[in-house]
């Protein structure tokens, strides 16, 4: 397996002005490092970072392949329900590993697999045109909540079961569910157990955003043919590399580092991650997730609250060249961007040599689309560093599951390093649960109290 690799060499001065002293990533930030990785060690062992043993979990992926094997034998179309960890890994790993445009492959196309639709947002529109588009004989909804009770999910479930229930007759219907939830608590497995719904578990000290390859992420691309054993050897790759801790050795540590520095001492707390893939690009919005509500915290000092953490920002190269690269080139000097550069784009289109007379083209012929999309991010790269921008390149052998497996993995563990860093608690989010209750007021849920919302002062409406 080829690894992935990370260059921070324009994180670095003297490569970059303002860069990071490398005296001090050897020194007191590698000293440091020993005292993070040390605890993340300690909670490993009592048992709270559970995404760490997933790629390890035989019996959880064989039970997994089972019933995916069986789903894709009985139905064209699976429709996943799932919203933030619950939808986001499976979306990243469907357009990295299965690439553009699977659901409209002929089935030859995509082996006689299912489509595979992954609606996050209880949009009426995009769930109407979706059930429309539907045979309801040959669907079947993958409903993704651990808890069973969150409302957007939950909605979309309500909905589709009475579709279904119309459609094929309420003792016919339950056939065509299936929920990922608690193992034993919560309304998904109440009724599940209650209806004989097959259910996935998953794992109680796996958080939504850690998922990705608990059978939240691993079932849907399971049953689109996606090598789960590829996937979950780069991933575990990747964590036996960053059991060390030795900083110059460890890539998750390397980039929590960096980053936590260019947040905490440079004044860079915009984290850009940016593929140069568009089968990337949910990557970098499962990135975003996983960063923001993992490390934006109230820290607790001396009593008093103090927000925390940096902001990531989803990008995507070469077309945000076009939209955002002015801003990262000549506007405020407080972002590093995280680059994904893949070497081998498994196909390749060739530049046709036209219009010899016409230097702005001409230049052009011979050389490959991937050629050009990788210049370009070289380019932009040193284009940034002569400007004192720093920025990094992870660089990817090829995008398959093992390297998916791997970077996917990278993210998860420097994600809690860097929580450490940081000194907040990167597996909660409570700064989400006001917005929840309010919601469950305001629409009428039994025991909630329904808040009293001011009403828009008619002075500053226009």
């Amino acid at each position: 397996m080829d690894q992935i690799r990370l260059d921070f060499g324009n994180l670095i001065t003297p490569h970059v002005d303002g860069g990071l002293d490398p005296a001090a990533l050897a020194g007191p930030l590698a000293e440091r490092f020993r005292g993070v990785h040390a605890g993340v060690v300690t909670r490993h062992e009592r048992g709270e970072l559970g995404f760490l043993d997933l790629p390890h979990s035989i019996d959880s992926v064989a039970q997994v392949m089972e019933l995916a094997d069986r789903v894709a034998q009985s139905f064209d179309d699976v429709v996943v329900l799932g919203i933030g960890g619950s939808g986001l890994g499976a979306i990243a790993l469907k357009e990295a590993l299965l690439g553009p445009g699977w659901n409209t492959l002929s089935d030859d196309g995509r082996d006689h697999r299912p489509r595979l639709h992954i609606v996050d947002n209880p949009d009426p529109c995009t769930f109407r045109t979706l059930l429309r588009q539907l045979e309801p004989s040959r669907t079947i909804f993958n409903v993704v909540s651990k808890s069973g009770a969150t409302a957007e999910t939950m909605s979309q479930y309500l909905v589709a079961r009475a579709w279904m229930d119309a459609a094929v007759g309420q003792e016919k219907a339950r056939r065509h569910f299936l929920f990922t939830t608690d193992p034993g608590d919560g309304v998904l497995r109440q009724i599940g157990e209650a209806e004989g719904v097959p259910m996935l578990s998953i794992p109680r000290n796996v958080g939504g955003r850690f998922s990705v390859f608990s059978p939240v992420g691993l079932f849907p691309a399971a049953v689109c043919g996606v090598a789960l054993d590829e996937l979950l050897s780069g991933a575990a790759a990747m964590e036996q590399r960053c059991r060390t801790d030795h900083l110059s050795l460890n890539p998750a540590g390397i980039l929590a580092t960096v980053l936590h520095h260019a947040d905490t001492s440079a004044g860079r707390p915009i984290h850009v991650l940016m593929p140069y893939a568009d089968r990337l690009r949910p990557v970098a919005l499962w990135f975003q997730q996983l960063w923001a509500e993992s490390l934006g915290k109230a820290l607790l000092l001396t009593g008093e609250e103090r927000p925390t953490g940096p902001t990531p920002l989803a990008s995507v190269g070469a077309t945000d060249q076009h939209s955002l690269l002015q801003l990262f080139m000549e506007g405020p000097r407080d972002k590093v961007v995280v680059f994904i550069d893949v070497d081998d784009p498994g196909m390749d289109v060739e530049i046709p040599h036209r219009h010899p007379e016409i230097p702005a083209l001409a230049y052009l012929g011979g050389h490959t689309m991937g050629n050009l999309l990788r210049t370009e991010r070289a380019a932009t790269a040193e284009a940034l560093r002569r400007q004192s921008r720093p920025n990094a390149t992870l660089h990817l052998p090829r995008i398959g599951a093992a390297e998916v497996g791997q970077l996917l993995m990278l993210f998860q563990i420097a994600t809690v390093y860097a929580g450490a860093m940081y000194g907040v608690e990167p597996l909660d989010q409570p700064g989400v649960e006001l917005s929840k209750r309010l919601t469950y007021g305001l629409m009428g849920r039994e025991g909630v109290e329904v808040p009293d919302i001011p009403e828009p002062d008619p002075r500053w409406v226009l």
